[in-house]
């Protein structure tokens, strides 16, 4: 069982009380009336998907009920570093 570090609360907790919220820093276009249908589909649908690190959205749905950010590896599954929604990734996370 993976242990998560909750940057709000300031706490590790067991996994179990997460839910994996999908590919953070995603950026919703200005106008998705302006989106042809198969530019939207790519939108919804297509997220990368890298061996080694990921940035990821989780949300602490038993605790404080935030989003918040996270980088994993893939590979190993190891959370390396987990940050507040609306911040930049760490450098050291890149």
């Amino acid at each position: 069982m993976l242990l998560i570090h909750c940057p709000y609360c300031e706490m590790d907790r067991p996994e179990l009380e997460f839910r994996y919220a999908g590919e953070a820093h995603v950026a919703r276009p200005q106008d998705p009336e302006a989106y042809a249908d198969e530019d939207w589909g790519k939108f919804l649908y297509l997220r990368s998907n890298p061996k080694g690190l990921h940035a990821e959205r989780w949300r602490h749905t038993n605790g404080c009920g935030r989003f918040f950010n996270c980088v994993r590896d893939t590979i190993s599954d190891k959370i390396t570093v987990t940050y507040k929604s609306g911040t930049p990734r760490p450098e050291s996370a890149k």
